[in-house]
């Protein structure tokens, strides 16, 4: 069996944000590691905003947690109150070593995944992210790969059917999996347009972050350009220095 994938799920615990639909039913074979975070003011010392809101977060925490653990997750939690949203997010994915961050759309049940593929690096944490929230729900996959000026067919072939390769190995069904190739748009119209035939999207993440882009953009955007939730998968850290 495959182990359970960690993901981190950003919660804007105190502004009202709460737990999509048939999100905690997606990650019911997932670790997730639940992060609920407040920007606080520059002026205001975290400590200050603790003592003030700490009660009524924990609270919320309790309730997404159960939600989860419902569904059949396991949980750990976190509770920040933060200048910086995103440098909380991006510490509790290396911290946490998380292999991937959700984009918490709404959803109804999941049967088709769109897996974009975009190179050779990552394909391994896809494949694990994958087989392990999607691969236990019998969802069909569809590894779907934009095409650069410079590459042939026959290597975006090769790097689907590795892909492909390596979701078996984990387990999915060959039966399950699908390959597609796009060459006509770019990479993020290609994703996005594309995106609106399946329930889900599973993506690496880029340079400069995919997860910073995302979650950097308005909610009203993430929701028109990706009508589901999004598992943006987080590059292997870099190994440390023995020195």
């Amino acid at each position: 069996m495959t182990d359970r994938p960690s993901v981190l799920v950003p919660v804007r615990v105190l502004e009202g944000e709460s737990i999509p639909e048939g999100v905690p039913e997606l990650l019911s074979t997932a670790h997730v590691v639940l992060l609920g975070y407040h920007v606080i003011p520059d002026q205001t010392a975290p400590g200050q905003a603790r003592m003030q809101f700490e009660e009524q977060a924990i609270e919320r925490l309790d309730e997404f947690e159960e939600i989860f653990t419902d569904a059949g997750a396991t949980v750990e939690r976190r509770l920040v109150f933060t200048h910086d949203g995103q440098k909380t997010i991006n510490r509790f994915i290396r911290e946490e070593d998380c292999l991937a961050v959700l984009v918490p759309n709404a959803t109804g049940s999941v049967e088709d995944v769109l897996v974009a593929v975009r190179g050779t690096v990552g394909i391994d944490r896809l494949a694990r992210l994958v087989a392990g929230v999607f691969g236990p729900i019998d969802a069909s996959v569809t590894l779907f790969h934009v095409g650069s000026d410079d590459e042939t067919d026959a290597d975006a072939e090769t790097l689907l059917d590795a892909a492909a390769d390596r979701l078996a190995d984990l387990g999915v069904a060959e039966s399950a999996i699908e390959t597609r190739l796009d060459r006509d748009r770019g990479p993020l119209d290609a994703i996005t347009e594309t995106a609106r035939e399946y329930d889900a999207v599973v993506m690496g993440e880029t340079d400069p972050s995919l997860a910073t882009f995302v979650f950097g953009m308005p909610a009203d955007q993430v929701a028109e350009r990706f009508f589901g939730p999004v598992l943006v998968v987080q590059r292997e850290p870099p190994a440390e220095s023995e020195e």
